[in-house]
């Protein structure tokens, strides 16, 4: 084992070889077991929309994932909206980026996955597997005006219904100083919520 084999991580989720079972290298990338476990369910998602016998349906656009699942402070896995859901509800109000749209929606899987995971060990249900570990992942949308990083977002935030707020960085200083701090974007944030 060479000095850089400690450091290999998965090139999608970016666990470290450790934090696996498998670690399948490719021509400069790697993938985990975990990580070709959910490009399978999507797989199979796709083939059982494609194979399934539907009748031709109107092009009107589909309601949000969150709206055709009962809303409940406990998550459980059948209620997170599937990376196919999310990606396809984006397709309908965004146009293009669709690199960014599987990112983000694979993304918001994984997140609420975690979540789920986590209130369930919290709840003490049995079944769940101590061994099991989502790390958290965040995500930086960069692009030039325009190109419809705001929109994602929102769209987004309208698919899980959670509160969105938007903020101009650059009106943002030390405490002390002219111009706003940021217990404004918090306050617009909290303003948005039903609390």
């Amino acid at each position: 084992m060479s000095k850089y084999d400690s450091h290999l991580k998965c090139s999608f989720c970016g666990k470290s070889q450790e934090q696996v079972r498998k670690l399948i290298a490719g021509p400069g990338v790697y993938i985990c077991d975990e990580c070709v476990d959910l490009c399978n369910e999507i797989l199979d998602e796709e083939l059982l929309d494609t194979n399934a016998a539907a009748p031709p349906q109107s092009p009107q656009k589909s309601e949000p994932p969150e709206k055709r699942r009962t809303r409940s402070s406990n998550l459980s896995f059948n209620q997170i909206p599937k990376p196919r859901e999310i990606k396809n509800y984006l397709d309908e109000h965004v146009i293009g980026q669709d690199e960014a749209k599987k990112v983000l929606s694979v993304a918001v899987y994984n997140h609420y996955k975690r979540l789920a995971i986590l209130q369930s060990k919290g709840n003490g249900k049995a079944g769940v597997d101590d061994a099991i570990e989502l790390q958290k992942s965040n995500i930086l949308l960069i692009g030039p005006t325009g190109c419809g990083k705001t929109l994602l977002a929102q769209t987004l935030a309208k698919i899980l219904d959670v509160p969105f707020a938007v903020a101009d960085a650059t009106t943002l200083t030390e405490a002390g100083y002219v111009g706003e701090g940021v217990e404004k974007i918090l306050f617009r944030l909290l303003q948005l919520t039903d609390l």
